[in-house]
């Protein structure tokens, strides 16, 4: 492994987020909020003089292509670096003066988990609200990934890079070119960027509002300038905008682009969409049947709630429009199972993903064939085309160690006192990057309660999550540091 060439690559990272951090300093010029502006700024001129000392420093190599070990040392290394670094301006201006505290605002802006521990949202500065949300965007469709649309500018191969950043069992490139595939990605990202801002401004959000509100909806991330969230707003067009384009961001992302290109074929054949959109209407029509027959409320209302809340718990994106805890038992039951789906692979959404859902409902199905035939020979098919055991036996191997996060976490934070409920949800909410979830951590609560401890542990759970547990976890066993 050539460390000369991860902390290359991991300082043009950090320059690439120098370059964001100035664009929203200059909203702290525009609504003078000049310590805001101040700290904006010690921090870049802290991130270029790191980012040049190690491009001095560090040894020249003819190796162009980054290693596997490589790969999973630098995107660990970039989330938790970026995650220090974009944590300065909140600490230095003094928003929000405990730094772990700041950290874990941060990491949960980069991860796109959404989880806060904020009590006056609105008390906060402007420009840091705007880079609050630009951390989601950036995470959402990932720094590693406009890295690799730049890095043969420098001579360096990104495919490693993209594989290690997600390890899902698929990952549909739109281009056979590596670079091409992160560059038709972010052009997707930009058009459902604008467009989603034009249509919030004609729903009636302020210009601020409706880029900060797009940024977290395409990166499912779920931060907003307002304490309640969506809820702040009573407008159908608004909620129905943000839930489609929740749905948009939650699909692979070579949905867009067989979209724009025509080939439907590809679209109508691809078995996790197919899943994907069974599983929301299913959860949308009990969650409305269930709240028009308790609430009486009216047809339209039930279905909007219905529909809003499922979306924004199955994207992992954490908006909510109404106090989902206030709801029937059934509606929350239905809410806390797909805290376990999460979105589709190659998109922006977190959670386990419905392909891996998908494959595993189907080996289950073929176990059972074969109990019934013990000779018979049973093939698992995606999209039509068979699928390998390997992959199969990968899935089971990311289930499993899902799981197994889930419950050291939920151990760690139930050590120090808090209930089941909130410690389970904590964790789902924190690796599943959804952020707003059940018990001390609803959607009228957030994390602020939990002690420093907890706060790193879920951070690091943010992180660990947000790089689909392997590339993270990888890096602290032994086995990794062996030559």
């Amino acid at each position: 492994m050539r460390f000369s060439l991860v902390f290359k690559t991991l300082s043009v990272i950090w320059l690439i987020l120098a370059f964001f951090m100035f664009l929203c300093s200059l909203f702290s010029l525009y609504y003078n909020e000049f310590s805001a502006f101040k700290s904006f700024q010690i921090t870049i001129v802290i991130i270029l003089i790191t980012s040049l000392l190690f491009l001095f420093f560090i040894k020249k190599t003819n190796q162009k292509i980054l290693s596997t070990k490589g790969s999973f040392l630098l995107v660990s290394l970039a989330w938790i670096t970026a995650s220090f670094f974009g944590s300065m301006p909140f600490y230095l201006s003094g928003a929000i003066p405990e730094f772990t505290n700041s950290f874990f605002e941060t990491a949960s802006g980069f991860t796109t988990t959404g989880a806060s521990i904020l009590g006056d949202i609105e008390g906060l500065p402007k420009s840091l609200l705007m880079w609050r949300s630009l951390t989601q965007w950036l995470g959402g469709m990932g720094i590693i990934v406009l890295t690799v649309a730049i890095l043969p500018l420098l001579g360096i191969g990104g495919l490693q890079l993209i594989k290690a950043e997600a390890p899902g069992p698929s990952v549909d490139k739109i281009s056979s070119r590596i670079t091409t595939t992160a560059k038709y990605l972010w052009l997707i990202y930009l058009s459902l960027t604008v467009l989603l801002i034009i249509l919030l401004i004609f729903g009636g959000m302020s210009f601020f509002d409706s880029i900060t509100h797009t940024f977290s909806t395409l990166s499912t991330g779920g931060f907003s300038p307002n304490q309640d969230s969506i809820a702040h707003y009573t407008s159908p067009f608004i909620q129905y905008v943000i839930a489609a384009f929740m749905f948009l961001a939650s699909v692979n992302f070579a949905f867009h682009f067989n979209l724009i290109t025509g080939n439907f074929k590809n679209i109508f054949n691809n078995s996790e969409i197919k899943a994907y959109l069974v599983i929301i209407l299913t959860s949308t029509i009990i969650i409305t049947f269930n709240l028009y027959y308790s609430f009486e409320s009216g047809g339209e209302e039930s279905f909007r709630l219905a529909i809003f809340q499922a979306l924004t718990f199955i994207t992992t994106t954490g908006f909510v429009t109404n106090n989902y805890e206030s709801w029937p038992f059934l509606s929350q039951i239905v809410l806390f199972s797909l805290m376990f789906v999460g979105g589709c692979s190659g998109s922006t959404a977190g959670g386990i993903k419905v392909v891996r859902i998908l494959l595993l409902f189907k080996q289950s199905l073929n176990e059972m064939k074969f109990l019934l035939h013990p000779r018979g020979i049973f093939t698992i098919k995606l999209n039509k085309m068979p699928v390998k055991k390997d992959i199969v036996y990968a899935v089971s191997g990311f289930f499993f160690l899902y799981i197994a996060t889930n419950i050291i976490v939920t151990i760690l934070v139930a050590a120090d006192g808090h209930d089941l409920l909130t410690s389970l949800a904590a964790s789902l909410a924190t690796i599943g990057n959804i952020g707003p979830g059940f018990g001390s951590v609803g959607p009228i609560d957030n994390y602020a309660a939990f002690n420093d401890y907890i706060k790193w542990v879920l951070s690091f759970a943010m992180i660990a999550g947000r790089l689909e547990l392997y590339s993270f976890i990888i890096i602290f066993t032994p086995y990794f540091w062996k030559k």
